[in-house]
């Protein structure tokens, strides 16, 4: 078994609240070695390469599109099942061509797709949806693999919003998906339903001759995971609510809605496919009054491989009533630094919204408290970006929105809001 992931679970939380204190907060580290060694066989995988051929992608684009899939293909391990779907209003294999099923990779093949993929060319619309049913259909046949998309797009969706989210929603948590956008004319939002329903990433290519080194460092994670799937099963009193559980790190997604019920106490929240990596979750339980000196277990977290049922790591989230003033205020630093990276998501996310909508207040004041909150938290990527689309006079401390903002920068500044940063040690 020397060859098997060995994951830890550590939880940081102030366990201490006043006489009418009833919210519990609690920060997970889920850490993973990936457990592959060169002696062991690597773990099954199945991935499928999904480019956008639509009309928009023409020119350079679909150039750039045609060597970024290549790229993707070359970076496949031997024995990995895959296949290439060209996206436009409908969805179609490229390769292998004419099969319904995935093939294994090897020099042959490998090569057999770089020629299907040579040939790819730019027109009609775009449909997402059947871009992921498609992917999906594939990678059924292959239960036990870790099973992986990789969408890059372009452009705007055509499909009717409740026939994507009812793709999606059909979809979630069969396979992750990892998404890119290239160019200024697709819509984040789109790509960030995506990647939540998926449990993937979404980012945005500025500069579409980078396409390929995205596609080869996106391909090569997937191909370093060793574990298909890890859940979270959380257990609460029965006279407790468990309000959230959300990734805070490295990006933001919520899991609260993911939730499978094990029995009416306890519920399974899916991470996805794992490999050597670090994760942080936030839950939230709120208890009932306790009294002072009571301690109480309010929850139980637990690390599960769902194939096997088997448990890797467990730990405990508790709560304690206490009348010292000093211990009940006390805010755990990771709790208080995850709240912040959180809401400067919302800020950014209101603040581009209100922009969008015209509403100049609105945007103006979300957007500059954004600004110090990056600046405060070491996101000195994020506060460079907001500097792009609101500016604060240093004498009066007065915000202004900018008026002409390169549209990239506010993608950019989009698609970056879900990214977190870790929380800074004392003295770094």
């Amino acid at each position: 078994m020397g060859d098997q992931p060995a994951f830890t679970l550590n939880i940081d939380q102030n366990k201490y609240l006043p006489l009418d204190g009833r919210e519990v907060h609690a920060i997970l580290t889920v850490g993973s070695t990936g457990g592959a060694t060169v002696q062991a066989a690597p773990a099954e995988a199945a991935e499928v390469i999904i480019i956008d051929t639509s009309g928009s992608m023409s020119g350079s684009k679909i150039r750039e599109a045609r060597q970024a899939a290549a790229t993707a293909v070359q970076t496949l391990r031997d024995g990995v099942h895959f296949a290439v779907i060209a996206g436009t209003e409908s969805a179609r294999v490229v390769y292998p061509g004419g099969h319904a099923n995935l093939v294994k990779a090897s020099p042959a093949t490998r090569a057999e797709a770089e020629r299907a993929i040579s040939r790819l060319s730019a027109h009609g619309g775009t449909a997402m949806g059947e871009w992921i049913k498609l992917a999906g259909h594939l990678l059924t046949a292959h239960p036990s693999a870790i099973r992986h998309a990789l969408l890059m797009t372009d452009g705007q969706n055509n499909e009717r919003p409740e026939v994507f989210a009812s793709v999606l929603s059909g979809w979630s948590g069969k396979f992750v998906a990892d998404c890119l956008g290239v160019g200024d004319d697709w819509v984040p939002a789109e790509l960030r339903k995506v990647a939540e329903a998926m449990l993937g990433t979404f980012d945005f290519v500025r500069n579409q001759g980078d396409l390929p080194e995205f596609f080869r460092r996106l391909t090569q994670t997937s191909m370093s995971k060793t574990v298909a799937e890890l859940s979270l099963r959380v257990w609460v009193p029965q006279t407790a609510t468990l309000k959230f559980v959300k990734q805070v790190s490295p990006t933001l997604l919520d899991l609260t809605g993911k939730r499978t019920d094990v029995n009416p106490l306890t519920g399974d929240y899916p991470t996805g496919s794992w490999g050597a990596e670090e994760r942080e979750y936030h839950v939230c339980v709120e208890v009932p009054q306790g009294q002072i000196g009571q301690e109480i277990r309010a929850g139980w977290v637990k690390l599960v491989r769902p194939d096997t049922q088997e448990v890797v790591a467990s730990g405990n989230v508790l709560a304690q009533w206490t009348d010292d003033l000093a211990a009940s205020t006390r805010i755990n630093g990771k709790v208080a630094h995850y709240t912040g990276q959180a809401e400067l998501h919302e800020l950014i996310q209101d603040g581009l919204s209100a922009r969008a909508m015209g509403d100049v207040d609105t945007a103006t004041a979300r957007l500059a408290k954004a600004r110090q909150i990056a600046a405060d938290s070491g996101r000195e990527d994020t506060a460079r970006l907001l500097e792009k689309v609101v500016e604060v006079d240093p004498a009066t401390g007065t915000a202004r929105l900018r008026r002409n903002v390169d549209k990239a920068d506010e993608i950019e500044l989009d698609t970056g809001s879900v990214r977190t940063s870790r929380l800074r040690k004392e003295g770094s």
